[in-house]
């Protein structure tokens, strides 16, 4: 079947637009197995154990090979725009699309065990994060700041109830607390950047913000639009965790359950990132020395701050949340590249680089959380809990080391082909000195992960620590996310090839 006959029409109030449900098939896929699970949950008796995880995984699978059916069509066709403009039906989208799915199915596996014979042993968790995928899909996907606005809210909603999911911890709805009053601020500061960015452009719409300001507004409407920017950027900075709005990281990352923050940490970034490059790359690239800079700067204080304050804390989940601040410093460094062929033909290595860094770090920061959710389960993550972890479940140790050196980038892991990516697209643009900078503050993020690494190997084995089991879902994603991290790590050829593919509709 093919979906892009023709192109969408410019939306007009007197013509519905034509809706092409194939093309839309993940996102429907995801909606209604949210609404049926928390619909047949609800009406029917307590399910089998695990099945609930299954049926999660399950429509997560479905939309994500949906979405690589919809990859060879616009593979053939090209890419275009759905719903009148509203969406962009592109291969970065399906990109963002399969990445998030690929993050819901690990992360369902991990919280199977984790929440059951618990008050939370039900349907809702795993419609919550069917929903917020749904969010975050349309964040990547958003080919108007209106929508992009819903997605993200979408996602946003979802996310502050399962951090805040664990009725049984203080520290979880603490947590739930603070990133929805945090959050809620940085949504506003982002509504209110989007009507002044309208309020320059006249549209809201990305394809016609370009054509609007392709000739350059007037120095009233200029000043207006910049503002608008600034804005965004701050709304968006705090969604990626960017320093200095990475705030509320290390307090919701430590509260929120295991399964939770990996979740967060994964699939949110895909999104916030989607967001980014769809505003300021896509749509705002007559801006880009005005807001090149600024990420340039962010850049560089996710790096310095989320590195050296990584090295001195004493919990594993305070560690690996200032290390998702070093990440999104990495994550920028490839947004920076990208910024110096917005609006140009060729699109550079940015883009590509980003996506490929998404996919990789979303899967080996999962396993990171889901090792920490086996482990400690709700109690503090401190490093004291792994001593020993190599003599007592050796197996686990491994997959961790696996996949705190990934993180660190060192070599014939996905980690360091990420970096190497980043850095490469920095190299391209002549941008040294923050790839000096990333590469140098990847070094003091090395010493975190040897931290880590020293307690579980190097330490005797602590004889009050609790029994650790691996639950087998969870035990099947710890390997899973593993051997990836190996596998890909040593033949990264095909997902290459195909992050080179990744193209943007204009």
């Amino acid at each position: 079947m093919n979906v892009l006959a023709q192109a969408d029409p410019i939306l007009d109030p007197n013509i519905e637009p034509e809706i092409w449900w194939f093309a839309l098939s993940p996102l429907l896929v995801l909606v209604g197995g949210a609404l049926t699970l928390m619909l047949i949950g609800a009406l029917t008796p307590k399910w089998p154990k695990g099945l609930y995880a299954l049926a999660s995984a399950m429509v997560a699978g479905a939309a994500g090979t949906l979405a690589i059916f919809n990859w060879d069509d616009i593979s053939d066709n090209g890419p275009t725009t759905l719903v009148a403009g509203a969406l962009a039906f592109d291969t970065f989208a399906m990109w963002s699309t399969v990445t998030i799915c690929a993050a819901v199915i690990l992360v369902s596996m991990l919280t199977d065990e984790f929440i059951r014979n618990t008050p939370n042993d039900g349907p809702e968790v795993y419609s919550l994060y069917l929903v917020a995928a749904t969010g975050g899909i349309v964040m990547a996907s958003a080919n108007d700041l209106i929508v992009l606005f819903l997605g993200l809210e979408t996602l946003s909603l979802a996310l502050y109830v399962l951090a805040a999911s664990n009725r049984r911890s203080d520290a979880s709805a603490e947590s739930g607390l603070k990133y929805f009053i945090l959050g809620g601020f940085a949504s506003s500061l982002f509504l209110y950047g989007i009507a002044l960015v309208y309020g320059a452009t006249g549209s809201t719409n990305i394809g016609e913000m370009v054509n609007a300001v392709a000739v350059r507004l007037d120095g009233d409407n200029d000043a207006l639009a910049l503002a608008g920017i600034a804005l965004l950027i701050v709304g968006l900075g705090f969604k990626v965790a960017a320093a200095p709005f990475h705030i509320w990281v290390p307090d919701v990352y430590q509260g929120a359950p295991s399964p939770v923050t990996a979740f967060m940490a994964s699939a949110g970034k895909v999104a916030a990132f989607g967001a980014i490059i769809r505003v300021l790359v896509s749509g705002l690239p007559a801006y880009r020395d005005d807001w090149q800079p600024i990420i340039w700067v962010l850049a560089l204080l996710s790096l310095v701050v989320g590195s050296f304050l990584a090295v001195v804390q004493t919990n594993v989940k305070r560690m690996l949340a200032y290390s998702s601040v070093s990440h999104a410093g990495f994550l920028l460094v490839g947004v920076e590249a990208a910024a110096h062929f917005a609006g140009e033909a060729y699109p550079g290595m940015g883009i590509s680089s980003v996506q490929l860094y998404l996919l990789f770090y979303s899967v080996l920061v999962i396993g990171s959380f889901g090792v920490v959710a086996v482990v400690v389960g709700d109690d503090d993550a401190s490093l004291d809990r792994f001593k020993g972890l190599a003599k007592r479940k050796p197996l686990v140790a491994i997959a961790f080391t696996i996949f705190l050196l990934a993180q660190a980038g060192v070599p014939f892991t996905t980690g360091f082909i990420a970096k190497f990516g980043v850095i490469q697209a920095a190299v391209e643009v002549d941008s040294y000195a923050i790839a000096i900078i990333a590469m140098v503050t990847a070094v003091v993020a090395a010493f975190l992960y040897l931290r880590i690494m020293v307690s579980m190997w190097l330490h005797d084995e602590d004889e009050k620590a609790p029994a650790v089991r691996v639950p087998f879902a969870a035990g099947l994603a710890i390997g899973a996310a593993a051997l990836f991290s190996v596998v890909f790590g040593i033949f990264p050829s095909w997902f290459i090839d195909w992050s080179d593919a990744i193209t943007l509709v204009r």
